[in-house]
């Protein structure tokens, strides 16, 4: 599976899997269903709106003069802006709302992310959005599919032209699976209750960055990712880093299966 190395502005290099084209397509599938249950349930709606403002005994003569038909028209147009604007604006509004997901892609646990380390902005988001017109727009996603194909960093062309990609959030099979938290015993007390305050996808570079310093012996990359922990937890501790990181894990994963 590729994968990218993303350099954050802290100097710490981080490293992805690229989301597949399978699971990209997936969540689009999901997307779009999703949106096409939105439609089905306002069109009923809508259609129920309409028979109960038509005229009765077949007369369907529309008289501007009768408030309760223009009552009618108004809602009638109101449900097909509520049904169509979806179409259009799903992506954006999703990514911009749900840092970087749609809900298709939270299904499948992706995410947009800046090449750069940054946190993707509201003008990455539209320039993705408005290039879907190319990429989806033209022979059914094919042009998509082959820019992601081609690249190799998971990128269409509107993640291209904003310097972005959808990355997978799930845990990678191989050394980080030797860094999961055994299993805590009877009567155990978290050191730091506030490991439950991580994120999954917090969890998950919690355990890559772990066993990428283990593996390289990179006491730095060790320290500095304990502190940034301790930081964004508001804890302090005299354990070493190693110990601090591998208790933070089995910390939270306890504090997760008790709540």
């Amino acid at each position: 599976m590729a994968t990218i190395r993303i350099h954050t502005t802290q100097n710490v290099t981080l490293e992805y899997e690229v989301a597949s084209i399978g699971s990209r397509i997936v969540a689009t599938i999901l997307d779009y269903l999703i949106l096409l249950a939105w439609s089905g349930l306002w069109l009923v709606i809508a259609l129920a709106v309409v028979l109960a403002t038509s005229g009765k005994g077949g007369h369907s003569n529309l008289s501007y003069r009768n408030p309760a038909e223009l009552l009618g028209v108004a809602l009638a147009v109101l449900l097909g802006i509520i049904i169509v604007a979806p179409f259009f604006f799903y992506n954006l509004a999703c990514e911009i709302f749900f840092n970087g997901q749609s809900l298709g892609k939270k299904a499948q646990h992706l995410r947009v992310v800046r090449l750069d380390g940054t946190a993707p902005r509201l003008g990455d988001y539209f320039l993705r959005w408005l290039l879907r017109i190319v990429d989806f727009g033209f022979g059914y996603g094919v042009i998509a599919v082959v820019t992601i194909a081609l690249n190799g960093k998971g990128q269409r062309l509107g993640d291209l032209a904003a310097g972005t990609s959808v990355i997978s959030l799930r845990a990678r099979p191989g050394p980080l699976a030797d860094l999961a938290p055994p299993a805590a015993p009877i009567g155990y007390e978290p050191v730091f209750a506030q490991a439950a305050d991580l994120s999954d996808h917090d969890v998950t570079l919690l355990r890559q960055l772990l066993g990428r310093g283990l593996q390289h012996e990179n006491h730095l990359l060790l320290h500095e990712t304990a502190t940034k922990i301790k930081q964004l937890l508001h804890v302090s501790s005299d354990l070493p880093d190693e110990a601090f990181l591998r208790t933070i894990l089995r910390d939270h994963a306890h504090l997760v299966t008790q709540a």
